[in-house]
């Protein structure tokens, strides 16, 4: 057993959990942890405000499925973080944020720069600490990850008081981490599976129901066995896009508010419905007692608290997605049935579903030389091959590229989905080509939504992060001004950008470059010159300030109750 001081004892925990990268700002609470590690092997990346280290962190878990890790000071430093936790913890996205706290003689006096960082992210982390003894500092950080990564994953807080970081702690050989309180099930029960492959094999209207559950737990190679094998249509949240390939016959897009019409009338038709690794968000259901009326529903979930607490269920498998999907693909393949047979029984209901789509496509109207962002999306989708990876902003920026870039491989669309959080897209991207230096990352943003974090185009610059950024810019808080239009006699109350930066020049203040269009025919060469520029880009697009997100289902409705184009 080695005895170390304890900001070195940290630093060596997180090179023991293969942290490569972590992103904060600096502060008194935290200086010693920062002094130290000026001289690890660990990449410290500085951004402008915390809320933008967090996020960063946040899209770094997503797009290589390790936890994430942002350092934050004590105080305002660590309360600017708590949006981003917030976003990460309805998304479960796996991260260990540490945050610095007031010597432990001084908590609770109200000392300089001290809050309850604890009791404040209580409801928003799946965990969290307050090392309050400095035998206990090495322990909780590797329970932390533990915690963090596994079961359904997402953020664990550490709060770590100015002395303990300071002080000499223990730092002995790493055991695997057993907790009695704490133990996921992985493996399904074998009689549920069997339950809900026999429903699967006498089902004439199948819909798989796909969430983010199957990207976390890389469970889409599974998927994609058991919905070509049995011939099952498949729609998948926002934070499921991905999990089954956007151009695979079979995919439906996406469903929901904002999802296509085939999707939502497939589900509403649908006799069996397996749910993989979704909430039954409200999102998604609409009006709960008109959700899959006519469907007996497979729910598979690693959380058992998710389970029929906002739909009921008919078969519910508590498991880990990956291992129920194998345990299904096995039980179908030896079960004595000729799946060619079972999957051609379905193909009635392929062909309703193509009739929908043919009827019903995700469409817009063509404007001429106005832009519409749709066709910014489909450009984009077109030039990067869709195998960029896609971060959003909030509002109509973030539906119109759910809905027009087809997402074929998990890990590609990192977006905020429960929490909704105006500002994610540019620290997300930052995280995610930090990960991957390689890839095309590009930030779809909208005018509002990137303003919360612009100043991110520093950290981009600062660190040679060369992400994109294709701002529709349409001077509107874009989805509020949609429901004003759509439901409070077009009274754009505070919903109209009056005044907004010159992006192209905000972008070269920064050191990155700005490229503007402001008609159809632009469109294709500035996405070409953006991707083919080795800097940070702002592609400002001045699309139709008007233009809606369609398919919608106004709040209350069914989900068959769609305005259309």
């Amino acid at each position: 057993m080695e005895k170390l001081k304890g900001s070195i004892a940290i630093i060596k925990c997180l090179q023991e959990e293969g942290v490569k990268t972590i992103f904060g700002f600096p502060g008194g609470a935290v200086i010693d942890l920062y002094d130290d590690l000026f001289d690890s092997e660990i990449k410290h990346v500085l951004v402008r405000h915390e809320q933008g280290a967090v996020h960063a962190a946040d899209g770094l878990a997503r797009v290589t499925g390790e936890v994430g890790v942002a350092l934050l000071t004590s105080g305002p430093g660590a309360t600017n973080g708590v949006t981003a936790i917030a976003t990460a913890y309805m998304d479960s996205i796996p991260m260990v944020i540490l945050t610095g706290q007031v010597p432990t003689p001084l908590i609770g006096n109200d000392a300089f720069q001290e809050v309850d960082i604890v009791g404040i992210t209580r409801p928003c982390t799946k965990h969290n600490y307050l090392v309050s003894k400095a035998e206990d500092l090495v322990p909780t950080i590797r329970e932390a990850f533990h915690i963090a990564r596994t079961g359904r994953p997402g953020p664990v807080l550490i709060d770590l008081p100015k002395d303990i970081v300071a002080s000499m702690v223990d730092f002995d050989e790493k055991k695997p981490i057993r907790m009695q309180t704490y133990q996921p099930t992985y493996e399904p029960h074998m009689g549920q599976i069997e339950k809900a492959c026999k429903e699967i094999l006498k089902a004439k209207q199948p819909v798989l129901y796909v969430g983010g559950g199957v990207i976390l737990s890389n469970a889409n190679e599974e998927l994609t066995e058991l919905a070509t094998k049995m011939n099952i249509p498949v729609t998948m949240t926002l934070m499921g896009l991905g999990g089954f390939p956007g151009r695979n016959e079979l995919s439906m897009g996406m469903l929901g508010m904002h999802g296509s019409y085939t999707a939502n009338m497939a589900v509403a038709k649908s006799d069996l419905l397996i749910a993989v690794g979704a909430r039954f968000d409200d999102r998604v259901t609409g009006r709960v007692d008109a959700f899959a009326p006519h469907a007996r529903i497979i729910h598979i979930d690693i959380d058992p608290t998710s389970i029929s607490k906002n739909v009921a269920v008919d078969i519910p498998i508590v498991a880990d997605c990956k291992h129920a999907l194998t345990a299904m693909n096995s039980w179908l393949a030896s079960c004595g049935h000729n799946l060619e047979e079972v999957g051609a029984t379905h193909t009635p209901w392929i062909e309703t579903i193509a009739e929908w789509t043919k009827k019903h496509p995700m469409a817009y109207l063509d404007e001429g030389e106005i832009i519409k962002p749709q066709y910014v999306i489909e450009k984009l989708d077109e030039l990067t091959g869709g195998d960029a990876i896609i971060t959003t902003e909030v509002g109509q920026n973030q539906m119109w590229a759910a809905q027009f870039y087809k997402f074929n491989k998990p890990r590609r669309l990192i977006t905020s989905g429960g929490l909704g959080t105006m500002g994610y897209g540019l620290p997300a991207a930052i995280g995610a080509k930090m990960a991957f230096p390689d890839a095309t990352v590009v930030d779809v943003a909208g005018d509002g939504s990137i303003q919360m974090n612009i100043q991110e185009l520093a950290t981009a610059k600062q660190y040679k992060c060369p992400v994109k950024i294709c701002l529709l810019n349409n001077n509107y808080l874009g989805m509020v001004r949609q429901w004003q239009e759509l439901f409070y006699d077009k009274r754009y109350a505070a919903t109209v950008m009056e005044v907004t930066p010159d992006f192209v020049a905000l972008a070269e203040a920064y050191g990155a470059v700005g490229l503007r269009a402001t008609k159809t025919s632009e469109v294709e060469n500035v996405i070409k010159e953006a991707l083919s520029i080795d800097n940070t880009v702002l592609m400002d697009f001045r699309i139709a300030r008007e233009e809606g997100v369609y398919p919608m289902v106004p709040a209350g409705k069914a989900t068959t109750e769609m305005l259309l184009v």
